[in-house]
């Protein structure tokens, strides 16, 4: 019988050959051997995302290889989801995160990889998609009341966004009533403190520790 070890290295390889129907067929193999599917996601799906961002990072790959990964990805998730809830049953949400990429910036992968494995964790995610206005972070905070607003920013020039986020939840009266998070390529601790970031997620790991903490979990 096939171990999460091997179903895991399969899934990255697979999302790093762009094969949506082979990640398909392997999140249906460890469904039916009664795998982990947190697991599977983690470190098998994300992995290989991972894997593919930092060589497009590098200049290895370009952003066509980048879309064709995530679509392979999210046909593994798709699969997955129903497991996941299935698992969960009615487990009590460990609180509401609103994520997006900010203005300007049409980069998705680092905010998608984060968006997925939040729900794996047991959040509920608004995910507010790419090139988000300001006033629309702004928005989400007034309608769904999330713990944390997350912005990512995958260029320089669009990161200074993330501070007017900052100003305009001030400005709106709700900046006491939410935790912000911040993180991409370019995004440091020093600019999350310049900013007045509450929080500052180096990668997806550490952003789903630290929302984690944020919600009182261990």
């Amino acid at each position: 019988m096939v171990t999460q070890d091997e179903i895991n290295s399969k899934a990255k390889d697979a999302v790093m050959d762009f094969d949506d129907e082979l990640v398909e067929e392997i999140c249906e193999e460890a469904i039916d051997a009664g795998l982990d599917a947190v697991s599977l996601i983690q470190d098998g799906l994300t992995a290989g995302m991972i894997e593919i961002g930092n060589q497009f990072n590098e200049g290895k790959l370009h952003l066509p290889h980048v879309i064709a990964a995530a679509e392979a990805m999210s046909a593994g998730v798709a699969i997955l989801t129903p497991v996941l809830e299935e698992q969960g049953g009615t487990t009590e949400s460990k609180g509401k995160v609103a994520i997006g990429t900010i203005e300007g910036d049409i980069h998705t992968i680092g905010k998608d990889i984060v968006a997925t494995m939040l729900k794996v964790d047991g959040f509920e995610v608004i995910d507010l998609g790419q090139d988000v206005a300001i006033t629309t972070f702004v928005e989400a905070v007034k309608k769904h009341k999330p713990l944390i607003v997350g912005s990512s920013a995958l260029m320089t020039t669009t990161m200074t966004s993330q501070a007017q986020v900052e100003e305009q939840l001030k400005e709106a009266g709700l900046r006491d009533s939410v935790l912000t998070m911040i993180g991409g390529a370019p995004v440091t601790q020093e600019w999350a403190n310049k900013i007045g970031a509450d929080i500052y997620a180096e990668n997806a790991t550490d952003a789903v520790a630290k929302c984690r903490a944020a919600a009182g979990e261990c």
